[in-house]
């Protein structure tokens, strides 16, 4: 079965909101827009953009197995041209997500990119073949004067393998705190990478609407859905508070459609889901009432009861079957056929029930601590419409219009960039977003400063 279309795929139908630091002319006031490395390199992030259909500079010595993804939407870097000695790894529950940066000697810019891919956290092993190949391509490429290259780590796995990869790499292996790494990832993203932001709904001619950028991006809410999913409070590049979170997110997703379906991997999950029609083992409003409930403003088709159906239906065909009438009038001698549920449709049925739990959940966390943002990260979401339509739905309706989700391209990547960066001294980039500790600057402000 393949894999659900990712946003990338319908970029060709979106219409894309003036970005306030769209063009690289934006910077072009003669100073030099970097992030600095503890060395003598400069990260040059002039001009950045998300390359949308050229997937190229991925390793040399590229790898293909199950549970190893590599992601097309690389950020381009064209006025960057000095060396990095360094990858980052988020290493959760279910998957471990790298960036590394790889030079375009062939490009006429001859700048270079970030890189993401991700490796299902069992394959640990494979992710450390990897970095093992960037190392020894760094060394082949820089020599042996050059720094090491150093592998930033975060997110439980940095702990639990932590001297595997010291011993099987060789390597310095720095640590970084996790939440820490989110708010700086996802900072990163939202006042240096265009068209990175996004919301979507699907009930609008244009579901997906890149987002403004805004001078006041604190406070918001990081709603970040990996295995488990955790809710933070951000009202400044070092002031956060994780606030809530549940224990119902992409791990329960996954683990019990592996029981349900035996499919292999999420992403075969997820293309379940897509063609699923989750009334066939959810209870509806219009199950109960057999119309809408609109004096409390609930459609017919609203879940009312998640599997609520199946309970039922099976009963049904037992008393049926009790009757001597059997389980199924249309195939009487193979009655058992009735009592198995659509994969496709259990799928739909628990995305939905995990989306619109976390998204209910985020609502109450943001009226609780008075936010209006909600980002929405983690590896769960994927690009997925669903997923990201119902999240929306759940904040606009609890809010009432009031409140907004958005979305980013590089969704699972934060924690690795955020580790990426960490490995800079103060003041980065154009707008200090990682060591200022008031609301950033205008760009205007920044260049001026």
């Amino acid at each position: 079965m393949s894999p659900p279309d990712r946003i990338s795929t319908v970029f060709d139908s979106v219409t894309v909101s003036k970005h306030a630091y769209k063009s690289s002319a934006d910077f072009r006031s003669g100073r030099l827009n970097a992030i600095a490395n503890p060395g003598a390199v400069k990260i040059n992030v002039e001009g950045a953009f998300i390359v949308d259909e050229e997937p190229r500079s991925r390793s040399r010595s590229p790898i293909e197995a199950e549970g190893v993804h590599y992601e097309s939407q690389d950020i381009r870097l064209p006025h960057h041209t000095g060396v990095v000695s360094h990858v980052a790894v988020d290493i959760g529950g279910s998957l471990a997500k790298l960036v590394y940066f790889t030079r375009e000697l062939d490009s006429a810019d001859n700048g270079g990119r970030l890189n993401f891919i991700n490796f299902e956290t069992h394959r640990i092993d494979l992710c450390i073949d990897f970095i093992r190949q960037l190392n020894e391509e760094h060394e082949k490429l820089n020599g042996s004067s050059q720094d090491e290259l150093c592998v930033v780590a975060t997110g439980g796995g940095a702990y639990l393998y932590y001297d595997k990869l010291k011993e099987a790499l060789n390597v310095n292996v720095k640590r970084e705190e996790e939440m820490q790494c989110l708010i700086t990832g996802l900072d990163f993203f939202i006042t240096e990478i265009p068209n990175e932001v996004f919301t979507y709904s699907d009930t609008d001619p244009e579901p997906m609407k890149f987002a403004e950028a805004r001078p006041d991006v604190y406070p918001y809410l990081l709603v970040n859905i990996g295995s488990g999913v955790s809710m933070i409070k951000v009202s400044g590049p070092k002031e956060f508070q994780r606030v809530g979170g549940t224990h119902l997110g992409g791990g329960t997703f996954w683990g019990i459609l592996s029981l349900l379906t035996g499919a292999r991997t999420f992403d075969d999950m997820l293309a379940m889901a897509d063609s699923g029609d989750n009334s066939g083992v959810d209870m509806l409003v219009g199950d109960i009432y057999g119309m809408d409930y609109s004096k409390i403003g609930l459609k017919s088709t609203a879940i009312a009861s998640t599997f609520g159906k199946v309970f039922r239906t099976k009963n049904a065909a037992e008393r049926d079957a009790e009757d001597g009438e059997g389980l199924s009038p249309r195939d009487p001698e193979h009655p058992e056929d009735d009592l198995k549920f659509r994969h496709e449709d259990m799928s739909r049925s628990l995305l939905y029930a995990i989306s619109n739990n976390i998204g209910q959940i985020a609502y109450l966390q943001s009226e609780k601590h008075e936010v209006k943002h909600i980002y929405f990260g983690g590896s769960f979401i994927r690009g997925h419409r669903q997923t990201m339509n119902t999240l929306s739905y759940a904040i606009r309706f609890w809010s009432k219009g009031e409140k907004q989700a958005y979305f980013l391209r590089h969704e699972g990547y934060l924690g690795a960039v955020g580790a990426f960066l960490r490995r800079q001294p103060a003041n980065w980039g154009r707008r200090n977003s990682l060591d200022d500790a008031t609301a950033p600057l205008t760009f205007k402000e920044a260049l001026l400063s």
